[in-house]
């Protein structure tokens, strides 16, 4: 305990010459430890980074290293995903290990004036027990450049002079930590959490320079594991670091470690609130054209729909958008339309009211808007001609428009016009792919690269025939792609094997055709080569309500798994599947998800999804399944989790695209809660036109 005295000395005295002689500077920046998280060295910090801030780190020192993606999932919540390995872990010669961990830390008290920040977390809670920890956490920046922090911490935060856990007055039980076969790992130890002997940690961050921060603690991680096996002999519990931050957004770290050990760390830090290019990059729409004002209309003298109907389909082409049906009635408009141009509905809806006001004669008095995907029109919403000229330069005028807006489900096509327009039926292009595998435990990361050819043809708006050819250029799975030892049926665990036996690949070859078969409903039936392990019939049926934030689904797919060349042949090997879904968005983007059934492996059981969407297309999640498989016969990782992260193109291009790029980061492909991967499931293809989703990107109607 009496090195525990002399540390908490050290930092209050720090504390006090940092308040003295570098106050009035700025705020101290986050700081991110080697674990990848806000942090010391390798100490939390009770420390919160702006809402939806990430970050991807690479961290380590001799024996272990570690990559890590942090994101601010809400105002108080921190979730971390951790992918490391470690140099012979059981001892010197022996095998390295890779191992996936998850950390959750909640902010309990944000800093106040006199208050600290204070947080509770969980470190690698659902793994291997490496990593294993828990810890209260207290911060207080004493000065704009100084932060102090001090905890307590159990599991490997309480192995360096542990005492008698302070939990144990409130409850028996807490003294001792039990023993914990984690087996295969994946699965939360309960009955290990909060228990057992504590240690206190603590330690200071003191920024020198706007761009240099020294680090310093005392570390109560004693590292057991590693010193019983010979792999390492810590002369301190000090460590100490110096940070250099050339950007706002990344963070280069070496640290002393142990007295005996370099660490070395670099960190990015980004927020999808933020992008990376200037705004204004979109091309310019054209203007609203105010009536009475001096302006003459674009099109004059008595016109016929017809005339009117191919300006339009001009001008609207010309921006990205599809007109497909028109109808003039009276003084009002009505148009049905794609967009294939602009990820925000409400941006093509903006684009699309210019048009409407630039081109159509005075007299026009109301506008009609029906977007469309895949040929079912999602919704409509009514806007006045007047209320489009009153709120296009005027300040609050998005709100204002979208206030007197009258949103509803899309009519009737029976009094509607189909639109003939000169767009070829067919289109094909040629891409380069990627098709990479992480977290094997012997092959952390496999991957093939080559180009593929893609190719539709639309027989409708509704129906469509779709399809890719893939050609490998190189892969590093050449003797990696044994068959799995599951003792389930091989519906995931034999995916290396695929495409491994010739050059060209059918990836996917299917029809789909999407319907409105009733008030509030909709339907997709797939038929095909499905995706790359299967093929068959899928058929979904959806219920939501424009104005609903709550939606119902169920799919049935009767598939059959395809032959490893990835050719029109199949194995011996069907099965029925299907789920029961139901959808919530909350509020500040959250989506809630939540799918019942059979699997592809024929088990039964459920997947939560919980993700979270920002206003720039930016969405980041996690899910987890459970099903009727025991944990030893899923193997590693017990049961399928992970995490998913997509980016949106036009977040880091500045241009209007449609394009996002998703990342899925999980388990090893298991047998086990694995789900059939259909293209085009309808829930992602309705919602985005509801107008229960225009709250979060109606800032961009004007854009």
């Amino acid at each position: 305990m009496a090195k525990i005295s002399n540390c908490v000395q050290a930092v209050l005295i720090c504390g006090v010459v940092g308040v003295g002689s570098l106050a009035g500077a700025q705020e101290v920046r986050p700081h991110y430890s080697l674990y990848g998280t806000p942090g010391l060295v390798e100490m939390p910090s009770a420390h919160v980074a702006p809402d939806g801030e990430a970050s991807v780190s690479v961290n380590g020192f001799g024996l272990q290293q570690r990559v890590g993606l942090t994101f601010q999932l809400a105002p108080r919540i921190t979730g971390t995903f951790r992918y490391a390995h470690f140099d012979h872990v059981r001892g010197p010669g022996t095998a390295d290990t890779y191992d996936r961990s998850f950390d959750f830390q909640y902010n309990v008290v944000r800093e106040g004036p006199w208050l600290p920040s204070v947080s509770v977390g969980l470190r690698d809670f659902a793994g291997t027990g490496l990593l294993t920890s828990e810890y209260v956490v207290a911060t207080k920046t004493v000065s704009p450049d100084i932060r102090l922090t001090g905890g307590l911490g159990w599991g490997r935060l309480g192995t360096r002079n542990g005492f008698t856990n302070p939990l144990g007055v409130l409850a028996s039980g807490f003294e001792t930590r039990p023993n914990n076969d984690f087996g295969l790992g994946g699965t939360p130890s309960f009955s290990q959490y909060f228990r057992g002997d504590a240690a206190l940690f603590g330690g200071v961050e003191w920024r020198l320079t706007p761009k240099f921060t020294l680090v310093g603690e005392y570390s109560s991680d004693a590292y057991v594991r590693e010193t019983n096996n010979g792999n390492l002999d810590p002369q301190s519990p000090f460590n100490f670091g110096l940070t250099w931050t050339p950007s706002e957004s990344s963070q280069i770290s070496a640290y002393s470690l142990f007295g005996t050990d370099i660490g070395l760390s670099f960190t990015h830090v980004f927020n999808p609130v933020n992008r990376p290019n200037v705004s204004g990059l979109d091309p310019a729409p054209l203007p609203v054209r105010v009536r009475g004002a001096g302006a003459t209309p674009m099109v004059l003298g008595p016109q016929s729909s017809e005339s009117l109907q191919t300006t339009l389909t001009q001008a609207m082409a010309a921006d990205g958008i599809e007109l497909q049906a028109i109808e003039f009635a009276g003084t009002e408009v009505r148009v049905r339309y794609e967009n294939s141009k602009y990820r925000s509905e409400a941006q093509a809806m903006g684009h699309v009211v210019r048009i409407l006001s630039f081109l159509l004669p005075d007299h026009y008095e109301s506008f009609v808007l029906e977007p469309t995907d895949r040929g079912i029109a999602l919704s409509s919403t009514r806007l006045q001609r007047r209320d489009v000229e009153r709120f296009s330069q005027s300040v609050g005028g998005t709100r204002g428009i979208y206030d007197s807006a009258e949103f509803g489900p899309a009519r009737s096509a029976d009094t509607l016009t189909t639109v003939q327009t000169d767009q070829s039926a067919f289109e094909w292009g040629v891409r380069p792919y990627s098709d990479l595998t992480l977290f094997d435990p012997t092959n952390p990361a496999t991957f093939d690269v080559g180009i593929e050819a893609v190719a539709r043809y639309e027989f409708s708006p509704a129906f469509v025939l779709s399809g890719a050819v893939r050609d490998r250029l190189w892969t590093n799975r050449e003797g990696k792609a044994s068959g799995s030892g599951s003792v389930l049926p091989h519906v995931r665990s034999d995916i290396g094997r695929y495409g491994q036996t010739g050059s060209l690949a059918l990836s996917n070859l299917a029809a789909a055709w999407y319907g409105i078969p009733g008030d509030n409903l909709y339907s997709r039936l797939t038929v095909g080569y499905l995706e790359q392990m299967f093929g068959g019939i899928s058929a979904e049926l959806l219920w939501k309500r424009t104005d609903s934030p709550f939606a119902l689904g169920a799919e049935l797919n009767y598939v059959a798994q395809r032959d490893f060349d990835m050719g029109f042949g199949f194995q011996d090997y069907d099965v029925l599947t299907g789920h029961l879904s139901a959808y919530w968005k909350m509020d500040n983007g959250f989506h809630v998800q939540l799918d019942g059934g059979r699997y592809l492996a024929g088990d039964w059981g459920a997947t939560l999804s919980v993700d979270r969407e920002f206003a720039n297309g930016w969405r980041l999640g996690a899910y987890a399944t459970l099903t009727d498989v025991p944990f030893a016969d899923f193997g590693e990782g017990s049961f399928d989790k992970g995490i998913r992260v997509t980016v949106p193109l036009d977040w880091t291009s500045g241009q209007p695209n449609r394009t996002a790029q998703s990342t899925t980061l999980n388990s090893l492909s298991r047998d086990g809660g694995a789900r059939l991967a259909v293209e085009g499931r309808l829930y992602e293809v309705v919602r985005k036109g509801h107008f229960d989703n225009y709250e979060n990107s109606w800032g961009r109607f004007w854009k």
